[in-house]
């Protein structure tokens, strides 16, 4: 689903705090909490009589993931890992370091890997790459925000909340130095906050 203009709500405004760093509202809130039921709605008819586990990386996919576990009707477990990434070198590229690991077991089980944001792919490769190796009976992808032109790696998505430009975006989770998080709608961050 790509992002389209819509009319903004109270709780849309941007704060005082954070007005001189963001240069629009990209997703509202509104727009948001309808696609997370959506994504809930298709995740539960898809996944019904399985037992699934949604898996996320901390801390980025936090907000979604809670939203849209309470949008899932049907049974499910949820876990999480840490990542520490390596530097940029092409050596490196894409390489993590797991700093926590799952704590349920996933051989056998179908486990939806949940992502915040999609671009080169070469981190998510690299972990969904990990959790092949433990022999799920499946593994698929939910990702929030999707930017497929700058993907280097092919990756399968099952489902996707919305594809988004090349632009740097902040909010509902998604921080720059641990700040922005807590905004409910999806943000663009001026670049020379970023830039700096």
């Amino acid at each position: 689903m790509t992002t389209a203009t819509c009319p903004l709500t109270p709780e849309d405004q941007i704060p005082p705090y954070v007005a001189d760093d963001i240069s629009e509202v990209l997703i509202s809130s509104a727009r948001i909490q309808k696609r997370v039921h959506e994504l809930g709605a298709a995740i539960s008819r898809d996944y019904a009589g399985k037992d699934l586990l949604m898996v996320g990386v901390l801390r980025g996919v936090l907000f979604f993931m809670a939203d849209l576990l309470r949008a899932v009707t049907i049974p499910v477990s949820v876990d999480f890992m840490a990542i520490s990434r390596y530097g940029p070198s092409e050596r490196t590229r894409g390489v993590v370091r797991f700093v926590k690991d799952l704590e349920e077991p996933i051989e056998g089980r179908h486990v939806l890997f949940v992502e915040d944001i999609i671009d080169t792919g070469f981190t998510l490769g690299y972990i969904l790459k990990n959790l092949r190796t433990r022999h799920p009976a499946s593994l698929q992808v939910c990702v929030l925000l999707d930017k497929p032109r700058l993907r280097l790696i092919d990756l399968d998505i099952a489902y996707q909340g919305f594809e988004i430009p090349d632009r740097f975006v902040v909010g509902y989770g998604l921080d720059y130095r641990q700040r922005y998080r807590n905004l409910p709608f999806i943000a663009v961050l001026k670049p020379e906050v970023y830039a700096s």
